[in-house]
């Protein structure tokens, strides 16, 4: 039985990738990942705000007490041994690349150029196989128009790629009017992989303290839906690999992932609710399924059931959600009253 896939240009055992967790901050958390058959890892992400405020305490400390005298020349840090980006994600990297044989990718969360060419130059000095850039950003300006944003985003894409030797993979938002679109120029400005998609976290609001609130919910395979959905219709559009993340559960959602034309499902909230050797048990369940239906590889079922089969994936939607709404009149009409 060949589980073996490809993602990133990067040769994997399985299709089962970790994505980026604050769990992943321990070694030994990263090789239970290994030991249980995760076939690669996403560390958790920094942020851009990080950087931004590493740099200007950077800036604070070059310019303390230079207007006071001759000496002062004498508080500049050493900038031999000073790092601009926090230096703990750094050695993070160092340390799991010795820890474990799977691949590790490092991620980067932000939208704008502020410090990515200088820290995805310094990730991959460290030692990362690939690198994830999280584009997450809401866009509350009125004035500012989505294809404004979505060429941002081609032009940061092209800039990162120009400035490191290792696979860059984009996580993008499912808040996006033409998806297929935004992925083909993405894959054109040198993105190696998708990834479909952001999980948004939204605040909420605390009526009696008159607050704003965060509120964390870990996914269920519901969310899946939407994953497949695009993933189905990206697929054979685009020569980057496609990565699905959110919703990834069990063994059925990442058969499901394979089938929709992913090379990789990614998985955190599963191993967080049943624990890092969980992985084992969908790999297992995952095996067992192939071996029932006669599937020799994961390589046999990728994009099985994908749009390109389709000759008017718009008219197959525009029926598929016509289908659904029947469907469901008709079991409320066939129900008991």
């Amino acid at each position: 039985m060949d589980l073996t896939t490809t993602y990133l240009g990067l040769p994997l055992r399985n299709p089962i990738v970790a994505s980026a967790s604050p769990l992943w901050e321990s070694v030994s958390n990263i090789r239970a990942l290994e030991d249980s058959g995760v076939a690669a890892v996403v560390l958790p992400s920094i942020f851009q705000e990080q950087l931004e405020v590493e740099a200007e305490y950077l800036a604070r400390d070059l310019a303390r007490g230079t207007d006071s005298f001759g000496e002062a020349l004498n508080y500049f840090p050493n900038l031999r041994d000073y790092n601009l980006g926090p230096t703990e994600y750094l050695q993070l990297i160092r340390k799991a690349k010795a820890a474990v044989h799977i691949p590790v990718i490092a991620s980067l969360n932000g939208s704008s150029h502020s410090g990515w060419i200088y820290y995805a130059r310094e990730a991959e000095l460290a030692g990362c196989d690939a690198i994830e850039l999280n584009l997450y950003s809401i866009v509350t300006d009125p004035t500012r128009s989505s294809s404004r944003v979505e060429n941002d985003y081609f032009e940061l894409v092209r800039e990162l790629k120009h400035s490191i030797r290792i696979p860059l993979a984009v996580k993008l938002s499912h808040f996006l009017t033409a998806p297929v679109n935004v992925a083909r120029n993405l894959d054109l400005a040198g993105a190696a992989g998708l990834v479909l998609f952001n999980r948004f976290y939204q605040p909420d609001f605390d009526i009696e303290q008159m607050e704003i609130t965060p509120r964390l919910s870990l996914s269920d395979s519901s969310e899946l839906l939407q994953r497949l959905h695009w993933t189905a219709i990206i697929h054979g559009h685009v020569k980057a690999d496609i990565a699905i993340t959110g919703g990834v559960h069990t063994a059925e959602d990442v058969l499901k992932s394979m089938m929709a034309g992913a090379t990789v499902a990614m998985m955190t909230s599963a191993l967080l609710r049943q624990g890092i050797r969980y992985a084992s048990v969908v790999l297992a369940d995952l095996q067992r399924w192939m071996e029932e239906h006669e599937y020799a590889s994961i390589r046999q079922m990728q994009g099985s059931m994908s749009h390109r089969s389709v000759s008017n994936p718009a008219a197959f939607e525009r029926v598929n959600y016509m289908r659904t709404l029947s469907s469901y009149v008709l079991a409320r009409k066939d129900s008991p009253a």
